[in-house]
């Protein structure tokens, strides 16, 4: 398997979350053609998760996995010497790349994995929890994400909050007459910038974005309504967090917190490199398919970016380090 030119293909995919569709189905064709036995359950329109299994193992106790969407803009694919290009290249179609052509080394070995590739990893990972009510006899998973090919120890949470701020519109020459929903949000959101955020010694700080904001209608109205949205990188349980928000700031804005995936510590293996992932994965929607471990090839540093890319050299070698792992968890 040529697993630059297969990940090329894959980016040439256009498979924004929300139109995994079409990449899902020539997923599906390849690795039918590879002999695999494909389950394809239907997760939201076109969309839909794939788990491919080997004829002589229906319920492989190591899976492989990650997930077929990408963020905005689609970017086509290219490649100099050492490098393949394109949205997707290592977050993550280079991914599935190496992971299908590690199956298939092992297969020649008469080792047998399984190979579930999600949905909606980038958003909400839908394609994750309904894969979890599948049925599977499955050990261990290894989990497909831009490591630069080093094992993760953990993988930080992530706890998503919008902050709502309302007011009273008024003239702008008479701001006693009305009540600036602005005012509040900034004020709430200087109280959650000095606010001290959880630490972990062997992992690092809970970190805060201010992704958006949005509010007003003209520069000459008191601002009725406002908006932000915020993410927090968890290193620690979020309910205390959760309290300590509500606490600073429900006296000025409503917080509703819209998404909370939990800090998770991973297996990791003597002798192998590690990294820390402060991203957040599909993991914690998956706890049903056996003890995860988490790697792959690409840098998280240039996920997501424009110029988004995959070294060659790190596609080769994570094929070795699947079958090498892979090969290890089977005496256990």
């Amino acid at each position: 398997m040529d697993v630059v030119a297969f990940t090329r293909r894959l980016i040439d995919i256009e498979s924004i979350t929300g139109n995994e569709g079409p990449v899902g189905k020539f997923l599906a064709q390849e690795l039918l053609l590879l002999g695999y036995e494909v389950k394809v359950t239907m997760t939201e329109g076109e969309r839909a998760n794939l788990f491919a299994t080997s004829e002589q193992e229906p319920s492989p106790a190591v899976v492989f996995s990650t997930h077929m969407d990408t963020v905005p803009p689609f970017i086509p694919s290219s490649e100099d010497a050492g490098r393949v290009y394109g949205r997707g290249a290592c977050d993550a179609k280079g991914i599935i790349a190496t992971q299908i052509a590690a199956a298939e080394r092992l297969k020649q070995e008469g080792i047998f994995v399984g190979l579930l590739f999600l949905v909606g990893e980038e958003r909400d990972s839908l394609g994750a929890r309904i894969a979890n009510e599948q049925a599977n006899r499955c050990e261990f998973l290894i989990n497909g994400e831009p490591t630069e090919n080093r094992v993760a120890t953990a993988s930080k949470g992530a706890l998503r909050v919008e902050l709502t701020a309302t007011g009273r519109m008024a003239h702008s020459a008479y701001p006693e007459l009305g009540e600036s929903a602005i005012d509040k949000l900034v004020e709430a959101l200087y109280r959650l910038r000095g606010m001290k955020l959880p630490e972990n010694p062997e992992v690092g700080p809970s970190t805060m974005n201010i992704g958006l904001i949005e509010g007003g209608r003209a520069p000459n109205v008191i601002p009725d309504k406002a908006r932000a949205l915020l993410l927090f990188r968890l290193v620690a349980p979020s309910e205390p967090l959760r309290q300590q928000i509500v606490s600073a700031v429900s006296d000025l804005v409503k917080v509703e917190f819209t998404l909370d995936i939990p800090f998770v510590r991973l297996r990791t293996f003597e002798g192998l490199p590690t990294m820390v992932a402060k991203f957040t994965t599909d993991i914690p929607a998956l706890s049903h398919w056996g003890q995860p471990l988490l790697l792959g090839p690409g840098s998280i540093h240039v996920a997501h970016s424009a110029g988004e890319y995959v070294e060659k050299k790190q596609l080769s070698e994570a094929i070795e380090l699947y079958c090498a792992i892979t090969r290890k968890l089977q005496r256990k």
